[in-house]
């Protein structure tokens, strides 16, 4: 039998009734009774208060469910990545720990250094795990130690290598729902096409083609994995504990450094809005460098984790069959990267610190005069500028090197770094890339198989640790100035020139001598001295006799090139 709310009639009270009950009471009373129609309606409304009611318990239920499923998978996936590193963290201390006390045992030093290196083996594969597994900015740092084969044993960077090539792609819908949250439009809205398979992935981002739309022009996408922005700040944390308790352990091997120095760079290199202004920066410096071939694409827009550049495609600087087959001249490809990496570090543009091969290509422009190739630079995230008095100082110390002048090299391996004089020797090697004894004596020359078994084996013999000591010393700029220095020397050794490392130290040279010459003159010119006349033509002299020097140097190594004779050994 239907049931009715209580009615607003005040002969009826407020009590429920049934409909004949009602029927009766009205009839008894001589009322009319309320129509079926208007009965109708307060049941409809009625229950559609109702359902809205349980429709907002319920979605509210609903959404708090899914929140809270959200927060416990996540969670649940920083409890796992956490304990990831620290169960590979306790298991290599463990393992080093006991084949160092091992040491002390009695064991003859063969047996010793076969449970060393066995020790290396393993926990450089438990640590190559985690980082895989991990991902993220985890990758970056196994890329980078794999490139540290001076300082790391040759078990880790080796092992570390398939990293190189092991970068994540992010899905194309992830890559979307990236574009809405941060244009506010999908993918479509802004190019007319867009390939959902990327050309190229890194441990950072990914790179798609695209056409824009209206112009029509061909683009490179960089667009940032979406996944970095929930776990940079936990794996920050993490690499900065593994260090700092690497360091509690075996305080003799601090490497804390190097997580301080991911902690500085990766905020720029994630930062794609950033990297735009970098790449412009450079592209303008070195559009008024005459004949320079260097080409930085042209940046048509960018967000903080979507950056829209020119496409420019390249060969890889190490594709010496290219290289060959297009008649480009591998010597010529090797001065250009040394005349654009000595003007970042001496001229007035910041430095590019990241230039690997991936970062690097050539392609042949017939157009061009001077070269018949274009060199092309990539990935602008990580830029630093070099004080002036940095440069002036630095340019000292090179010019020092060169003359084999070791006290000159003491006095301004101070300036720069603040090196002592028993830091000196390793400080030497380290920023030369050579055996002290040919620091000392001629740095332009070849390097030869046996004094890279000597350099080798020095850090072998204990070497290693005060190497890692003086590097956690040095300012950052310098560690930076370091690592560039090391990435262009192999992509000089990649090429496998004919020339050897002579004809890239008389460019370095003649860098070196243009900013000390300048820095003459501003000295002569802030003394307003009466003789200023006289003191700008002494400085003119000296640095026209260096620049005489130099350039008879280069067309001698250039006529040996060309009458095909072998390379000069030294200066």
């Amino acid at each position: 039998m239907p049931i009715l709310r209580p009615t607003a009639a005040p002969y009826l009270g407020s009590q429920w009734i049934c409909r004949g009950c009602l029927q009766q009471r009205l009839q008894s009373s001589g009322a009319t009774a309320p129509s079926s129609t208007k009965y109708q309606k307060i049941s409809v409304r009625n229950v559609r208060r109702r359902r809205i009611i349980w429709a907002t318990v319920g979605g509210s239920l609903c959404l708090g469910a899914i929140t809270s499923f959200q927060d416990v998978k996540h969670g649940a996936a920083v409890i796992q990545r956490s304990a990831r590193v620290f169960g590979a963290l306790v298991l290599n201390i463990n393992d080093y720990r006991t084949v160092l006390s091992s040491k002390d045992k009695g064991k003859d030093e063969d047996g010793w250094q076969s449970m060393l290196k066995a020790c290396h083996q393993r926990c450089a594969h438990r640590t190559l795990r985690v980082l895989e597994q991990n991902g993220s900015i985890f990758i970056k740092l196994g890329q980078h130690l794999s490139s540290m084969n001076y300082l790391l044993p040759v078990e880790w960077t080796r092992t570390f290598i398939p990293l190189q090539d092991h970068c994540p792609e992010s899905s194309y819908e992830a890559i979307e729902q990236m574009f809405i949250d941060d244009t506010g439009q999908p993918i479509a809205a802004h190019f007319d096409s867009f390939d959902r398979q990327p050309i190229g992935a890194a441990s950072l981002a990914q790179v798609h083609l695209a056409t824009m739309k209206d112009t029509g022009a061909k683009v490179a996408v960089k667009v940032q994995h979406p996944a970095l922005t929930e776990w940079v700040p936990l794996d920050l944390a993490l690499t900065r504990l593994t260090f700092s308790t690497l360091r509690y352990f075996f305080p003799e091997y601090d490497l804390e450094w190097l997580s301080n120095e991911m902690e500085l760079s990766l905020p720029q290199e994630l930062d794609f809005a950033l990297e735009g202004k970098n790449a412009i920066v450079t592209r303008e410096y070195f559009k008024m460098i005459k004949d320079s071939p260097l080409v930085v694409p042209d940046v048509y827009w960018g967000r903080k984790r979507i950056l829209v550049m020119e496409y420019i495609a390249g060969h890889r600087t190490d594709d010496l069959g290219y290289l060959d087959s297009n008649g480009i001249d591998r010597d010529e490809v090797s001065a250009a990267l040394a005349r654009i990496f000595n003007e970042m570090i001496f001229g007035d543009t910041p430095l590019h610190c990241d230039p690997h091969g991936g970062n690097i290509a050539i392609r042949r422009n017939d157009k061009r005069t001077g070269h018949n190739f274009d060199i092309i630079l990539y990935d602008h995230g990580l830029y630093r500028d070099i004080p002036l008095q940095m440069r002036r100082n630095y340019a000292k110390l090179w010019l020092a090197v060169i003359d084999a002048d070791e006290k000159g090299m003491r006095h301004y391996a101070h300036e720069v770094a603040g090196v002592t004089d028993d830091q000196f020797p390793l400080f030497a090697s380290a920023i030369t890339g050579r055996d002290y004894r040919a620091v000392t004596t001629s740095v332009v020359s070849i390097r030869t198989e046996e004094e890279k078994e000597v350099v080798s084996g020095a850090m072998g013999d204990g070497m290693l640790q005060e190497l890692v000591q003086l590097l956690g010393q040095l300012p950052r700029i310098v560690l930076l100035i370091l690592k560039t220095n090391d990435l262009t020397r192999n992509l000089d050794e990649s090429l496998q020139t004919r020339e050897g490392p002579v004809r890239n130290f008389l460019i370095l040279a003649r860098y070196c001598s243009r900013i000390v010459f300048r820095e003459q003159m501003d000295v002569i010119r802030s003394r307003g001295s009466m003789l200023w006349v006289l003191q700008r033509l002494g400085a003119w002299s000296s640095y026209l006799r260096v620049e005489a020097k130099l350039s008879l140097y280069e067309w001698y190594v250039f006529f040996r090139r060309f009458a095909r004779l072998s390379p000069l050994a030294s200066i």
